[in-house]
């Protein structure tokens, strides 16, 4: 009984611990201030109006979705095949091959901007919007691999089986029983990469020119030159995004289960 009376008294301190910045700053989004001081003068839109009037900001955030959704859509792609190809389990090839995909996990990004930076400028890739992307997918295919090789693992090889004792080839299996069974992970992990696209920082330092500046970025660089409420108005969006992106996940995960 005490056990479980301190870990819960520690998951509440974890959970107040991290929500708390949020809980400072979030609110200061909405304030008529041009600092970002307590207690706020007044409610005020005037931030949200000048994230989507204002020339910067505005071009940071379609970026920000152009990159998101084109890292999300290119490792959803990748990802999916390497983690049913991992699922296998081919010997000598397996554990090698999952290693290498992991590694943009632990490599760290510092390391990661400055070797796709001397890459890119071989390959004409330099501060183009196909580069951004293609380093999006670098850090964010290992989470998709995770989350679908997560749900491959939970999933009754047994049906497969059957699917293929009653006739069906390799693809109608695949098409028909594993992509169901696995689309959860498959949606968790393309949340997820979107998600990383949209807060990487230090790869758009090095890799992104003026034309490809992302929110994250430009976030960056105004707390750098000046502090603004812009920035909490900014931090809001971020997580009002990410809070609904879950929401829908949750419902469409429940909404398949129930039809599945």
């Amino acid at each position: 009984m005490a056990g479980k009376l301190i870990r819960a008294v520690f998951g509440v301190l974890a959970v107040v611990f991290l929500l708390l910045p949020l809980v400072a700053i979030l609110p200061l989004a909405f304030t008529s201030s041009q600092f970002l001081i307590y207690p706020i003068p007044s409610f005020s839109l005037r931030w949200f109006e000048e994230l989507f009037t204002t020339v910067v900001w505005r071009d940071s955030i379609v970026n920000s979705l152009i990159i998101g959704a084109g890292a999300t859509v290119l490792s959803t792609v990748l990802g999916g095949p390497a983690a049913l190809g991992l699922r296998e389990k081919l010997n000598f090839i397996s554990a090698p091959l999952n290693t290498v995909f992991l590694l943009p996990m632990v490599v760290p990004a510092v390391v990661l901007g400055v070797g796709m930076q001397i890459l890119y400028a071989r390959m004409g890739l330099s501060s183009s919007y196909l580069g951004i992307i293609i380093a999006h997918t670098v850090i964010a295919l290992p989470l998709v691999i995770v989350s679908v090789a997560n749900a491959l693992q939970g999933m009754d090889t047994r049906l497969e089986l059957a699917a293929a004792s009653l006739g069906a080839g390799p693809a109608k299996t695949l098409w028909h029983v594993t992509l169901p069974l696995a689309f959860p992970g498959i949606m968790t992990g393309a949340v997820l990469a979107f998600a990383v696209s949209l807060d990487e920082v230090v790869l758009n330092i090095f890799l992104a020119g003026p034309g490809q500046r992302t929110l994250a970025r430009q976030m960056f660089s105004t707390l750098r030159d000046s502090i603004s409420p812009a920035i909490a108005a900014a931090a809001f969006l971020f997580i009002a995004g990410t809070v609904l992106l879950t929401l829908l996940v949750l419902l469409a995960r429940r909404r398949f289960g129930d039809a599945r």
